[in-house]
């Protein structure tokens, strides 16, 4: 067997908030999505370095006017957070709580690659769950922020256990705490209870840290250690919140993330070692940047692709996803054959409120994503064009006047979500060519913006974008097609590829 060369990041993009399990050979992990649709990605891997998009557990998660951006109302930043992924004759499970809908939600499913989840919902929110499948037949939800509390779910885990466990389990510490304990990953392993949280101290390093709680009983009392405190050398980042796994050879890794600004957060992959009983993460208490692990050698998948919109069925390739619910009846990949086609619906006034805005992650240390559009669709009014999405954002696009008119436009939130035109320039062609590239290499978090007449001679526009990673969004930079009317709906554009490309 050839050995898998870990590095990490295993991927440098933003998959936060991940957890592992392993069935057999194969290793699937669940992340959070919040305001992406579909939501909650299953990527699937045989060595936890090299991982591809397999699943979603839902193509929405609720039908509203805030999932449906409308109205003046968004869920960014809220939607699914920190799911918990779980095994148990033959049965996959997934767990998280919706902020904006005060709920917790267990989904189920016999094919984790293929299948279709049943849900169950659960009121009252379930902060950072992770599911505990106890060895008894009993299950359990351990969630919070620095009072962590346990509670028994049914046998097949769809309601609370009338008169099951429900109490405060634990509480973390205060003393110096920013961020006291949350993020929980729960395991029963050698006859004892694992509990795994980050917390972040105002003292010391004074970062985000992995800690282990564990307990011979289920209810407690529970010994503390702090199992990693480091950042691989970044920024001062601490690398933490996840769990572990074992590999079919006995060997143990954890799954954890790391903040890396503008990209968003990012997951790494590190050995463990047992002391004692305690899990020690790393090497000697340091993170490792790359090292070997025995676990076989595999194919490189891309977490991000370029996409001529070839496709037989009007159904996408996994790797996109769109910004809130999409409304299906407005785009298309069959009604004109290779070609994305978004027509515009509800009115806009930027980006932000553009449904059916199209995405894919970005990538360190730099990317360029590239577009063309068929211009002749469009009406008095409306913008379509390629974004870097966050709350800070930036596009590049072109802007539909009267008489069939156009200008270039690139444009930056001016406050409260307001586009502002940073540099307009006249378009007379039919078809636009538009670049945006992504610099992310020691936190530069730049990105510039493009457009041509023909896909080879490009033009710089507007202004460098300082990117910032912001709480409002809670997710990395991603690069974004999108086509708004701002007077009249019924236009279309016509993207006729989204090309790719990660540079190192």
């Amino acid at each position: 067997m050839q050995t898998a060369i870990i590095t990490n990041p295993v991927m440098w993009a933003d998959v936060p908030d991940v957890d592992v399990i392993r069935v057999g050979p194969v290793f699937y992990m669940v992340s959070t999505s919040m305001h992406s649709m579909p939501g909650c990605p299953i990527m699937k891997s045989v060595n936890l370095n090299d991982w591809e998009i397999v699943n979603y557990v839902y193509d929405t998660l609720e039908d509203n006017v805030a999932h449906r951006l409308q109205e003046g109302n968004n869920i960014y930043g809220k939607g699914s957070w920190a799911a918990s992924l779980r095994y148990k004759d033959g049965i996959y499970y997934v767990c998280f709580s919706s902020n904006d809908m005060d709920r917790f939600y267990i989904y189920r499913t016999e094919d984790i690659e293929h299948g279709t989840w049943e849900r169950s919902v659960i009121p009252g929110l379930h902060h950072d769950p992770g599911l505990l499948l106890d060895d008894n037949t009993r299950s359990y939800v351990i969630y919070g922020n620095g009072d962590i509390r346990i509670r028994e779910l049914t046998e097949d885990l769809t309601a609370v256990k009338p008169g099951g466990t429900d109490q405060l389990l634990l509480e973390g510490g205060r003393k110096d705490i920013g961020l006291r304990i949350e993020g929980c990953h729960a395991y029963k392993l050698n006859g004892y209870y694992y509990l795994f949280f980050i917390e972040w101290p105002r003292t010391g390093n004074q970062r985000r840290r992995q800690l282990c709680y564990r307990s011979q009983e289920l209810l407690g009392p529970y010994e503390r250690k702090v199992i990693l405190d480091d950042d691989l050398g970044y920024r001062n980042n601490g690398v933490a919140q996840g769990g572990i796994v074992d590999t079919p050879d006995g060997d143990w890794y954890a799954v954890l993330f790391q903040d890396h600004d503008a990209v968003g957060r990012v997951p790494c992959v590190l050995p463990v070692d047992w002391e004692d009983d305690w899990p020690v993460i790393g090497e000697n208490g340091r993170a490792l940047q790359v090292y070997a692990a025995r676990l076989p050698a595999a194919e490189a998948k891309p977490l991000v692709i370029s996409d001529e919109f070839d496709y037989t069925g009007n159904r996408l390739a996994l790797h996109w996803q769109w910004n809130h619910n999409p409304d299906n009846g407005l785009w298309s990949v069959t009604e004109r054959p290779g070609y994305l086609r978004l027509y515009t619906g509800q009115l806009a006034d930027s980006i932000l409120q553009a449904r059916n805005t199209l995405t894919q992650r970005t990538e360190g240390p730099a990317c360029s994503a590239e577009t063309v559009i068929d211009l002749c669709g469009l009406r008095d009014g409306d913008r379509a064009g390629l974004a870097a999405l966050q709350n800070g954002f930036g596009t590049v696009g072109i802007a539909a006047g009267g008489q069939g008119k156009f200008s270039v436009n690139m444009c930056v939130n001016g406050g409260g979500g307001c586009e502002e035109i940073v540099e307009q320039a006249e378009f007379t062609r039919d078809k636009v060519y538009l670049r945006i590239d992504f610099n992310f290499r020691d936190s530069l978090d730049e990105a510039n913006f493009f457009y041509s007449e023909d896909g080879r001679e490009w033009k710089p526009i507007g202004r460098t974008l300082q990117m910032k990673y912001t709480l409002d969004h809670f997710m990395g930079y991603r690069a974004a097609l999108f086509n708004y009317a701002t007077r009249q709906s019924g236009g279309h554009a016509d993207f006729g590829y989204f090309h790719y490309h990660r540079l190192n």
